[in-house]
């Protein structure tokens, strides 16, 4: 009889122990209730241009206008962001990144021995040459302008950060550079002329034409020499000519 009734006891006990940890569990849940998200993961806020993605349209820079009112000062200071990566002293050595002495106008992968990716190198093929439109379009973002590079660099959104970036950088070996001569189509406000419409004053002939040295511009309305049809003399009078 007593080992009947120790028995009951102990399955009494686990009974009600299990019925507590039920009744903790459902208080818990009632308590602590989340809903699930809709989408699993976590967002993280990069911009598109770390990714490639699309970019708003800009107006290329004048550079012979905003080359030579630069500010070297702020564009030494821009590079600061990429020197974790880069040097641009002249004989420095190459870091993650290449060095960038004489980058500006020189050539696309133009560090021999360092390792450049596949898609630098296949990038070159189509851009040789480090213009200033060419880097201006890699810093703005360069796994957008070069897609597979190895350079994680989100890019630098502002325009007038890349330009002192830029004149800087051309201060550090590529001085020999030219600076191109202002383009009227590239300064602000600036709209390329409807289809069929005349130049601008000032532009430069089509090729192929020819200027003919000394000549004076043609009176406004005239007819150019080239296409005017020339006099028709008048019929000869049948008459006899008169002894007047």
């Amino acid at each position: 009889m007593s080992g009947s009734l120790n028995g009951n006891k102990i399955l009494g006990a686990a009974l009600a122990t299990a019925l507590v940890i039920i009744g903790v569990q459902q208080i818990t849940g009632a308590i602590y209730h989340s809903e699930a998200p809709e989408k699993m993961g976590y967002f993280v806020d990069a911009p598109e241009e770390a990714a490639g993605g699309p970019a708003e349209v800009v107006l290329p820079p004048d550079w012979g206008t905003v080359l030579p009112t630069a500010d070297l000062a702020a564009g030494e200071a821009a590079f600061a962001r990429c020197q974790a990566c880069h040097d641009a002293h002249q004989g420095g050595a190459d870091k993650i990144g290449p060095n960038l002495w004489a980058v500006v106008g020189g050539p696309v992968m133009h560090r021999p021995g360092f390792a450049y990716s596949d898609a630098m190198n296949a990038h070159k093929a189509e851009a040789p040459t480090w213009g200033y439109d060419e880097l201006d379009q890699f810093i703005t973002a360069p796994a957008r302008y070069v897609p597979g590079t190895k350079m994680s660099f989100a890019g630098i959104r502002d325009q007038q950060t890349r330009i002192n970036l830029i004149a800087w950088l051309r201060t550090q070996g590529s001085g020999g550079i030219a600076i191109p001569a202002p383009d009227p189509a590239r300064q602000p406000g600036a709209a390329a002329p409807a289809e069929g419409e005349a130049p601008a004053e000032g532009a430069a002939p089509a090729e192929g034409a020819a200027a003919t040295e000394g000549a004076a511009p043609a009176a406004e309305g005239a007819v150019p020499a080239t296409t005017q049809t020339p006099p028709v003399a008048p019929p000869a009078s049948t008459s006899a000519p008169s002894n007047h």
